[in-house]
This record gives structure tokens, C-alpha cells and sequence, in this order.
């Protein structure tokens, strides 16, 4: 597999700009944020959250719209706004993550990934930003980290083992680790012709090291 078509691909993807790292997993199940409770002063639970009202999801679904549009200016501006009256929703400040990321201000894009775990420290999507923000720095360790703590949050979660994958491979050089969380994320899509083919070739290559060391012992 060639690293450079494959960084391209990755590029292509990192930010949610289009496809599933955007739409399909911050639309609506970022906006609901998380379903944990905290004591309120009568002694009972209270949500985390506010219940989400459908004008809510209305103005957070037109933000989202417009960034995966790709327009970052208009995005950054509905997000910011969208927080001043709804501080309390992780996928908004998830995505305005997304958006500074895109951007390439990645101190701004960690603060806001931070806002989003005050809110809900287990929140996926803010995990997997964080383990993106990770690698691009180079910590690599920390960058698996981030991913696994979104998989334990939600072991179906797809990106996080899309992510693994690609450090695995190409930062950590763990091939029948990469190899593993392709095949969940392809399980889970279902509808990625690139990565099946990333997959072929990750086991013709385990299966080529295999030989060799069976030929050396």
C-alpha cells in the first residue's frame, strides 16, 4: 500500500469535513451529548443535558450542514453561536473542534475538544478528536490512548477503529493491529471499497512476514 495515497486519504477525512467523519456520527448523536446524570440540590439526578428541543436540533443540524459543506468561516460562526445558547451539548463544541482543526489551529481546536469532555468525559467524538490532535503532534501513545477510551465508551463506535487502524499501520507499524480494527470498522460501515482494499493487502503483507519468518527459523 503506498503511505503517500494512503496519508492523502486519511487527510481527505480527518477533519469530518465530508462523509461519515462528520455527518453520520456528530449530526444527532453529538448534539444529544451524553445520557449521564449529576445530584441536583433536591437530592435527585438531573440530566447532564438539557433535553433536546427540535429547534435545537434544527440550529445544530444547519451548523453541521454548512461545515460538511466544507464552508469553515460560516461553520466556525453558527458553532460559536450555537454555543453561546446551548453551552451544554459536547457535539457542538466537538465540531467547532472539527473546525479549527481544519483550520489549522490546533491549540483552539484542543480547547474546545477539552469543553467537550467537561461536559461528557466519555463522549466519543471527543475522544477520537483528541487522539487525532494527538497524533498530529506526534504522541502516538497518547494518540491510541484517546482512541481506546472512545471505544470504551462505545465499542461500536466506527471512526475511533478507523483511526486505530491508520496509527497502527502507519505510525506504529502494528499491521495485525491495523489489520484488526479495519475489519471492525468494515464490519460496522460496511461501505468502504478503500479500506477492503487496505485490508487485502495488510493480509497479503502479515502473510508475506509470516513466510519469512517461518523460512529464517
Amino acid at each position: 500500500m503506498s503511505s503517500l495515497r494512503f496519508t492523502d486519504r486519511l487527510a481527505n477525512r480527518a477533519f469530518g469535513i465530508t462523509g461519515l467523519a462528520l455527518v453520520a456520527l456528530l449530526l444527532v448523536a453529538g448534539c444529544a451529548g451524553t445520557s449521564g446524570t449529576k445530584p441536583a440540590t433536591d437530592g435527585t439526578e438531573e440530566p447532564l443535558v438539557p433535553e433536546i428541543a427540535p429547534e435545537v436540533m434544527s440550529q445544530f443540524g444547519q451548523a453541521t450542514a454548512i461545515l460538511a459543506a466544507g464552508d469553515l468561516v460560516e461553520a466556525e460562526f453558527r458553532f460559536e453561536e450555537f454555543i453561546l445558547l446551548y453551552p451544554g451539548y459536547p457535539g457542538a463544541h466537538t465540531n467547532l473542534a472539527i473546525v479549527h482543526a481544519a483550520n489549522g489551529d490546533d491549540e483552539a481546536a484542543e480547547a474546545s475538544i477539552q469543553n467537550a469532555l467537561e461536559i461528557d468525559p466519555a463522549f466519543p467524538p471527543a475522544l477520537n478528536q483528541l487522539g487525532m490532535l494527538m497524533r498530529r503532534r506526534g504522541e502516538f501513545v497518547q494518540s491510541a490512548a484517546a482512541y481506546e477510551q472512545a471505544l470504551e465508551a462505545d465499542p461500536s463506535y466506527a471512526l475511533a477503529h478507523y483511526n486505530l487502524g491508520v496509527l497502527n499501520e502507519l505510525y506504529l507499524r502494528r499491521l495485525d493491529t491495523a489489520l484488526a480494527h479495519f475489519e471492525i470498522y468494515q464490519s460496522l460501515t460496511g461501505a468502504d471499497s478503500q479500506v477492503e482494499k487496505w485490508i487485502v493487502d495488510l493480509k497479503r503483507r502479515l502473510d508475506a512476514e509470516q513466510r519469512a519468518a517461518n523460512v529464517t527459523e
